[in-house]
């Protein structure tokens, strides 16, 4: 028999294969939740504190460009890619207000698969780029590493094209926080991939909400709203 330990060890390591005392375990499961929700609000906090005003200098720009009839495309690798799909869904079909063109550059399994397939996968996303964007559009990367070769070529092509640029990134911000071709990068400052999404999926809420907000309130002053 493999004395190689499970895959979720990582998360759960007081879990083990001679644990009899269900009760013992229910209460270490209990305890390793409320610890882990503990760590993720703290990063949240903290990655408000930081980022706070930035968000509502980059939302104030996405709406800017909204109005003139921009749209958003958002795009990462694994779990990052549904976080960006998930992104693209807040702006596209919001529960309140205006909703913007928005699409997720991972969605189309066909182009993606073709493009890898024909082109290289480091080019997945800035083909798509090329295709479709405008100088009026906005891209936003999502990367807990911040060094994925396929994402800093879109950004880098985005950034050739006009669009708006924006990262997601965590640990050190990686090579996203180094480069010239982001307009604004938001690094969560934690070392566990789990808490970078969660507090990317708020950060991506805090940025669509300042969107927002602008949009509501250039509508408002030229009578557009009523």
């Amino acid at each position: 028999m493999s004395t190689e330990p499970d895959g979720t060890d990582f998360l759960y390591p007081f879990i083990d294969a001679q644990e009899h005392d269900a009760t013992a375990l229910l209460r270490d499961l209990a305890e390793s939740a409320r610890g882990k929700a503990a760590d993720s609000a703290r990063l949240q906090r903290a990655s408000l504190d930081e980022w706070g005003e930035d968000l509502v200098a980059a939302g104030q720009r996405m709406a800017e460009r909204f109005a003139r009839g921009g749209r958003l495309y958002t795009f990462g690798n694994g779990g990052s890619s549904t976080d960006a799909a998930t992104l693209a869904t807040l702006f596209s079909r919001p529960a309140r207000g205006r909703p913007v063109p928005a699409w997720s550059l991972a969605a189309d399994q066909a182009v993606v698969t073709a493009l890898g397939n024909d082109v290289g996968f480091e080019l997945i996303f800035s083909r798509q780029i090329i295709a479709h964007a405008h100088g009026d559009d906005v891209a936003i990367a999502l990367s807990t590493s911040g060094n994925s070769d396929d994402l800093m070529t879109a950004l880098a092509e985005a950034r050739r094209r006009g669009l708006l640029t924006i990262g997601f990134a965590g640990h050190d911000g990686g090579r996203m926080a180094a480069t010239d071709d982001l307009d604004f990068c938001f690094t969560i400052r934690s070392q566990s991939i789990h808490r970078i999404q969660e507090s990317h999926a708020l950060i991506g809420y805090r940025l669509w909400s300042a969107a927002q907000e602008h949009l509501a309130r250039a509508e408002s002053a030229t009578g557009g709203g009523r």
